[in-house]
């Protein structure tokens, strides 16, 4: 998941990594759109760093599937379709189905106290969002991944987790794009994830997760072919 990218002082992290977070965080949040052209020279000065760095970062993010590598034309923000999203939110499923089992197997009391300090964020966010609070739509989707991450957290697998995050970015690039909130439906389906969890309820889970996910990418499918 995305990181925090303002500076510590005591933080030791290379010039480069910062800028590395900076570029995937605003890739993932949409403020470099899909589409968009990346030339070095123009963005060396906006991310604080050499153009032999800024290349070496563009083609680290190319791997991940968030940029395009053209060459000598530079580099091109990763396009975004309804096609590439059922994927990636298949792959989501896949992930999370799993990791709720083995979470809600596992769990301590530690875990038990991240979900509900997680779900108690989302949920007042989620009000504030019902009563047409201008609140930042980036913070609610944050605070709706923070919850999802908490669920699965206590799974026992460190690979899972980072395979988990780096889907999560990719679906919460989408969510920036063509997501809104869904209102009541989704808050009820969080709060059931909630007592599933507390249950140790993990097949009741696994349900409400498909159907939360599924129609959040109906939502944003016929969000991205309009535009298209």
């Amino acid at each position: 998941m995305l990181t925090d990218t303002s500076p510590d002082p005591s933080d030791t992290t290379t010039v480069g990594e910062v800028a590395y977070r900076r570029i995937r965080s605003d890739i993932v949040l949409g403020r470099l759109t899909p589409g968009r052209r990346l030339r070095l020279e123009r963005m060396k000065e906006a991310y604080g760093t050499s153009i032999s760095t800024l290349r070496e970062l563009f083609n680290r993010l190319a791997t991940e599937g968030l940029l395009v590598a053209e060459g000598s034309r530079g580099f091109q923000v990763t396009a975004v379709s309804s096609a590439n999203l059922r994927e990636v939110a298949s792959m989501r499923l896949l992930l999370e189905s799993h990791g709720l089992k083995e979470s809600f197997q596992r769990g301590d009391l530690e875990w038990e106290g991240r979900v509900v300090a997680a779900y108690h964020k989302l949920a007042t966010m989620e009000k504030r969002m019902a009563a047409n609070d201008p609140s930042s739509p980036e913070s609610w989707r944050q605070y709706d991944w923070a919850f999802h991450v908490a669920l699965i957290s206590a799974c026992g697998s460190d690979l899972l987790l980072q395979t988990y995050a780096s889907i999560c970015d990719k679906y919460l690039r989408y969510q920036m794009i063509a997501a809104t909130f869904r209102g009541q439906e989704a808050a009820d389906e969080h709060r059931v994830l909630l007592e599933s969890a507390l249950a140790r309820d993990w097949q009741r889970a696994q349900q409400v997760l498909v159907t939360h996910v599924e129609d959040c990418v109906t939502q944003m499918t016929s969000v991205l072919d309009a535009a298209a």
